[in-house]
């Protein structure tokens, strides 16, 4: 409780509150992370085997069989009160912007509305020879139900994703993006990520070297837990709850 009392107090006096997410923020809904032994992702498969540009470029029915149980649990997935923690924080004033790894688009389900998604979104698909781009949902439940490989409605070539893959570059806008909101803020919160992922695990530390603070929750330690004010090794989804609560009401 006073990890968490004081993590509040650092909310409720910052003036520039930023929030940095990773996967363990949407495991709670169901969504599986990438690392966590046994149950991540790359304990189960080789990543640039199945989740790189390569690959998808060569063997693109090998991605798809790959993302299709997955592509199922996020669409199915719903905001769970970590990601309503913060999008009532933001709605109250106390957060500025949220950069996200996640592509699950669960914090703008939870009602955010300033996000930074680093590693791209589900909600949308581009043509790879046309590059017209669709929205999401009706493809996704098809290729769910059946394994259909989406199509270009223009063109019937091969739809991708709106997802960053291993070999691919980083969307510019939103790195441009989430580099100011850490050079600007005086108080960074990193929730459910490892920090093991660059060039996005450098972010809190352009945020350090300008004076700011650093919360840090999550299952697991980080490269910057010796450099918080506050690290709390905890469930993102008890946690965050308990922090607004603080917060807003005191």
């Amino acid at each position: 409780m006073e990890n968490i009392a004081f993590a509040a107090d650092l909310i409720r006096q910052s003036k520039y509150t930023v929030i940095l997410t990773g996967a363990g923020l949407s495991t709670p809904s169901g969504i599986p992370d990438f690392r966590s032994s046994g149950t991540g992702l790359w304990s189960k498969d080789e990543p640039l085997e199945v989740a790189s540009l390569s690959t998808f470029r060569t063997k693109p029915s090998l991605f798809f069989e790959w993302f299709r149980p997955l592509a199922g649990q996020m669409f199915e997935a719903k905001p769970n009160p970590a990601h309503q923690a913060l999008a009532e924080l933001e709605h109250q004033g106390y957060v500025k912007a949220i950069i996200t790894q996640n592509i699950d688009a669960l914090h703008q389900k939870a009602g955010s509305k300033t996000v930074i998604e680093m590693h791209g979104t589900m909600q949308t698909l581009t043509c790879t020879q046309c590059y017209h781009q669709v929205q999401a949902e009706a493809y996704i439940a098809v290729f769910v139900e059946r394994g259909e490989i989406p199509r270009c409605p223009k063109c019937a070539q091969v739809l991708k994703p709106d997802v960053i893959l291993f070999g691919e570059q980083l969307p510019q806008a939103a790195w441009f993006k989430a580099q100011k909101a850490a050079r600007t803020c005086d108080l960074m919160l990193i929730a459910g990520s490892s920090l093991e992922v660059l060039p996005v695990a450098g972010l809190p530390m352009q945020a350090l070297d300008r004076g700011a603070h650093l919360i840090i929750i999550n299952n697991n330690p980080t490269y910057l837990n010796v450099r918080a004010d506050v690290a709390i090794l905890d469930d993102v989804a008890a946690v965050l709850p308990a922090i607004a609560e603080r917060v807003i009401h005191g």
